[in-house]
Order: C-alpha cells, then structure tokens, then sequence
C-alpha cells in the first residue's frame, strides 16, 4: 500500500516539551522508510542583537548544542534527517514557511511549549497558530504519546463535510492496520437518528476498504464526547478536522478541535482542506 503521508514535517524547538513529537516523527519516518525535513526555528530580532550580542550568541550556542543532540537521536533511530535553521521574530511564520518550501503534507508538532496558569487547558500559543495557519495537516504529540498502536477515532459532524475526514482516518487506519471507530456528536436527542444514519454511510465506506469500522453518535458538548468516546474505545489516535475564519483576519482553530488538542493525552491529527 502506498504511504498516505510521504513528505513530512518535524517542528522542534528541543524542548523538554518536544521530546513526544521527536520520538513520533522519528517512529512514522523508520516505519515508512521515508527522510524526515526538521525545521528549528529560533528567535530573532536584529535591533535586539545588535544590542546585545552576548545574549544572542550565548543563544546560538545553546541551540546548537540541542541540534546536535537531536541529529544524534535520529541517527540512533536510523532516519535521516534533512535539518534547517530558520530565524525570525514569529518561530509558528518560520514553520509554517517552511511547510511550504517543502511541500509538506504533515506537520509533526508537540501539544504545548511554556506551562500557563491554564496549561490544562492550552496547546500553547506557537502551536495553535501553527494549526491554525498551516497549509497541510498537523499532528499534536503530547510529551509523553506513543505511537498509536490500538484503534483510530475520528470525530466528525454529521455532514457531508465528515466525507472526507473518515477517508483520510481509513487511511491512516489500514496502514496500521487498526480498526476504526467514527464518532459524531449532537445536541439534542432528536438529532440521533439522522446523525446515525449518515454515520452509517461512513462505516460503510470504511469498511468497504477493508477497515474494520464501528461508528456511534452521541448527545452532549463535543469535546467532551469526543474524549469520552477515546476513552471507551480504547483508541490512541484522534482525527479531527478544523474550521477557520477569514473574516476575522487570520484562521482559528475551531473551539471543539482546540480543546480536544489542549485535554488529549494522545495524538491529535488535525486535517486542512
């Protein structure tokens, strides 16, 4: 079977917080075969520098020493890395540059940087812009996830709009080798039965492509279904898509799909259309 991902991108600050979305871009690149682009993205303000050149070489310097340790990583995970350096005042604009000077069809990046009064709560700021900007699907790797090894859940709406988003989890469901359980939730009882109906479509189809699928639809606030459902199934990885709005000058990501981010102790692949 082809790869349903084979450019990928790992975004790393080495960072105690990034270890998790390390380890994970590692495992996905030994697992496929496939190189691995890296993009660390430092900070950098010129006026700033020329002010204080001290500070900013003592900051190189501890950058390469991380860099170095992260290309020894990856050479003891066998991956070859392709490693660039970029340097701006906004580290999620350098990412997200980066995405597109590489054609890239998955960001790899951890769930959250700085701990907050919040951070329960949040992805982190660089992360959410990340997701939120991104011009190709994003994975968020908690510190501590593994790679998914016991089912895949989607959540979806039920619409139309839901098509798409359970053929890529079937997708990343057959490559594994994994069964599928789709999810959708409601906020009223008497939506379940239309809801169920085009959930069942879905399975259908999942199935159809060899996929063992189970779908359910469930009554309450999605985000808190949504993990409940991940809990009851079993499942170690997550696949949502996102909403943006362009009217308000820049993308959001939606309300649901940032909490399930910030709560989730598993990997949350987000989906860009």
């Amino acid at each position: 079977m082809a790869h349903l991902f084979t450019r990928l991108l790992l975004a790393t600050e080495c960072s105690e917080f990034d270890v998790g979305a390390e380890k994970m871009a590692f495992a996905l690149a030994q697992r496929c075969q496939l190189p691995l682009a890296t993009v660390v993205p430092l900070v950098s303000n010129p006026e700033y520098e020329a002010l204080a050149p001290q500070i900013a070489a003592r900051a190189e310097q501890e950058a390469a020493t991380k860099i170095a340790k992260l290309r020894t990583h990856a050479s003891t995970a066998q991956v070859a890395i392709d490693l660039r350096v970029r340097r701006g005042e906004e580290p999620y604009l350098e990412i997200i540059e980066e995405a597109r000077a590489t054609d890239s069809e998955m960001i790899i990046i951890r769930r959250r940087g700085k701990r907050g009064l919040l951070a329960n709560l949040l992805v982190g700021e660089m992360v959410s812009k990340v997701v939120a900007h991104a011009p190709c699907h994003v994975l968020i790797v908690p510190p501590e996830a593994n790679m998914w090894s016991q089912r895949v859940l989607v959540a979806v709406d039920p619409t139309e709009d839901g098509r798409p988003i359970v053929a890529i989890a079937t997708g990343v469901a057959a490559q594994c080798g994994l069964p599928l359980h789709v999810v959708s939730v409601v906020a009223a009882e008497g939506l379940r039965a239309q809801a169920q109906a085009l959930i069942n479509q879905m399975v259908e189809q999942a199935q159809h492509d060899g996929v063992a699928a189970i779908g359910e639809v469930r009554v309450g606030k999605p985000f808190t279904e949504i993990l409940a459902a991940r809990e009851a199934s079993g499942s170690d990885l997550i696949v949502m898509g996102s909403r943006g709005d362009s009217r308000i000058g820049r993308a959001l990501v939606g309300g649901v799909a940032q909490k399930v981010m910030g709560l989730s102790e598993y990997p949350v692949l987000v989906l860009h259309f």
